[in-house]
């Protein structure tokens, strides 16, 4: 057991009427653990009583709460967190208490809710073990959700409403049925730790964890000296300014003591049966509250693919899925997202349901945005042009799942190659900015197509490898574009507002086996478990034949415009800051050399779109 060094603990609660915001802030309240005698430190953001003649720290009546808990400080404001993002925020949702990723305060409380800001374990002024997107601090979490039902200005009723790291440890939290817990709404958030964020088909991805790590979370260790001076260029999400730590400061001996560190342990362990894996598991299928689940299908490399699982293996009876565009950081505050929100919310912690909700069959399951068209990327307005369409459930149930086969002339053909055999090559590894691809690219398609959900390449492979060791292995990086009519590439949102194209896909090939067993494994997406005891030899120059899991994507692909399926053995356009460029996990006397593809001879590479035939 980890032993925790702090210095000693005081109650530092202050409380702060501000009648202009229409709030009371009770600031660093201490919540009790149930397995530890540190606390967690969290804001209590509660709604001023109208009249002026009553005590502001007494609340008048009980309200619904909505609970936010991560690692980015709670004291930090969303203006220093990231200024150039704050200034594009919706006005109605921009104060002095407004933080990264996180309901505002002066907002919510308005609409008849009380707001809690608690800082996670280790992090902020809340002491204990740093150890993000862990059990433990699951745990924790679970605690700060009971007792805000019990305290005497809650209804008993706590929604959880975040983005990304604050939608992420919603389905963990709601895992584990903590009493009081009625709604979650996690908004781009991934469900699964392992393939979500940190091995894309068992390759590290390690450049946005290392970011993420050193920009966003280290710098707001709980007593760390210095916090309050902490700035680092360029512009771009990062904990400047936290206030520094209430009990004082800690040795740095200390500090690295008293966390785990995510670079490093993704670093040094590869598989789900890892302890470092394995101790971060839950079951979806364990949710029970009602989910509102919000999915960008800009977020081709961190969250999609968690929010579309995290819903369709939620054990709710009331589940929904909603599929957005935009940035990651601004569509959370769109006026018509935040009514959607509401109306979420005020059903379930409330009572109030306006739109049927809480009635099953009342509300469509699933609702998609439908990308058609060239209207460039990072451009709300432009984005608003995209349609929305109601279905009944997710994969759509008249989806037709079509091969479009690859062949050694660089096409994708409705018929299979069936001839001589032939491969072809194209150099491993390398870098983003020279990483050498094959592109197979469809013929013009002849009328409006529509694809929609998940996607999977059968790919039949090899590798020359350029030393003599005999670990030989393969990584697959796999990318969908779609082309104009004229051959150029439109691109989509990404997640900082970059250009991406239609969906990626990852395998590393010694992590092939498919558990067809598993409940989970499905014709449109192959379920692996990633064990160590799965992992199969990659001999050089042997072929093998392997299913790769593409993430789930939209487009409408209009009359003209093509399909390209892009192969490689690294990062290609599109992969922005989440690269897996770790010369650890990826060494060149392992990777190196020349892959092939292979065909003819009776093989077959393919790729299987899921076209939505018209209702």
């Amino acid at each position: 057991m980890t032993t925790i060094q702090t210095p000693p603990i005081r109650d530092l609660t202050t409380i702060h009427p501000d009648p202009s915001s229409g709030l009371t802030l009770i600031k660093n309240i201490s919540i009790p653990l149930k397995a530890s005698p540190l606390p967690i430190r969290a804001n209590v953001y509660i709604p001023l009583p109208p009249s002026s003649s009553s005590d502001p720290t007494i609340p008048q009546k009980r309200y619904p709460v909505l609970v936010t808990y991560g690692p980015y400080g709670k004291d930090i404001p969303y203006s220093t967190f990231f200024a150039g993002s704050f200034a594009e925020v919706n006005p109605e949702h921009k104060s002095k208490y407004s933080a990264w990723e996180t309901p505002d305060p002066v907002y919510w409380c308005r609409e008849g809710y009380v707001v809690v800001r608690a800082d996670e374990r280790g992090l902020g002024q809340s002491p204990g073990l740093l150890d993000t997107m862990s059990r433990g601090t699951s745990e924790c979490f679970f605690d700060v959700v009971e007792w805000c039902a019990e305290q005497e200005w809650s209804t008993g009723k706590v929604g959880l409403l975040g983005v990304s790291y604050y939608a992420g440890s919603q389905w963990r939290v709601a895992a584990r049925r903590p009493k009081g817990l009625a709604a979650i709404v996690p908004w781009e958030g991934m469900s699964d730790y392992y393939r979500d964020r940190c091995r894309h088909g068992g390759i590290f991805s390690n450049k946005f964890i290392n970011i993420w790590w050193e920009r966003q979370v280290l710098t707001n260790q709980y007593g760390r000296a210095g916090r309050s001076k902490i700035t680092f260029p360029p512009d771009g999400p990062g904990a400047r300014g936290q206030e520094e730590t209430i009990e004082g400061n800690l040795p740095e001996e200390v500090l690295v003591a008293n966390r785990k560190d995510q670079t490093k342990d993704n670093e040094a362990n590869q598989f789900r049966d890892d302890e470092y894996y394995a101790s971060k598991e839950f079951r979806l299928e364990d949710i029970e509250v009602p989910v509102l689940s919000v999915a960008n299908w800009g977020g081709i490399l961190l969250h999609l693919r968690g929010n579309v699982e995290g819903y369709t293996h939620a054990g709710s009876k009331l589940k929904y899925l909603r599929f957005i565009t935009g940035r990651h950081d601004l569509p959370f505050y769109y006026s018509e997202e935040v009514e959607l929100q509401k109306s979420f919310l005020g059903a379930f912690l409330k009572g109030e349901d306006t739109v049927g909700w809480s009635q099953p069959g009342k509300v469509a399951p699933v609702t998609v945005t439908l990308r058609k068209g060239n209207v460039g990327f990072n451009d709300a307005e432009k984005e608003r042009v995209y349609a929305k369409r109601e279905e009944s459930a997710w994969p759509i149930p008249r989806t037709q799942y079509t091969k479009f086969f690859l062949t050694p002339d660089l096409g994708l053909s409705r018929s299979k190659h069936n001839g001589a055999p032939e491969r072809v090559g194209y150099k491993a590894l390398g870098t983003l900015a020279n990483q050498q691809v094959v592109q197979f690219t469809s013929q013009p398609f002849e009328e409006e197509t529509e694809i929609t959900g998940h996607i999977v390449a059968y790919l039949c492979v090899s590798a020359v490898p350029e030393g003599d060791d005999p670990n030989t292995d393969i990584d697959l990086f796999l990318t969908l574009r779609h082309l104009d009519s004229a051959g150029k590439e439109i691109f989509y949102t990404g997640t900082a507002g970059d250009p991406v194209p239609l969906c990626k896909g990852w395998l590393r090939v010694s992590n092939r086996k498919v558990h067809e067993e598993n409940p989970k494994h499905r014709s449109w997406l192959p379920h692996r478990e990633y064990l160590s005891t799965d992992v199969l030899p990659v001999n050089a120059g042997e072929v093998y034949g392997v299913d790769v899991e593409m993430w789930p994507t939209n487009v409408v692909v209009e009359p003209g415009n093509r399909i390209v399926l892009e192969v490689s053995s690294g990062d290609t356009q599109g992969s922005g800051i989440f690269q897996h460029n770790s010369e650890i996990d990826r060494p060149p006397s392992k990777f190196a050399g020349q892959n092939f593809i292979h065909f003819g001879g009776g093989l077959g590479n393919c790729v299987t779109l899921p076209i939505i035939p018209p209702k």
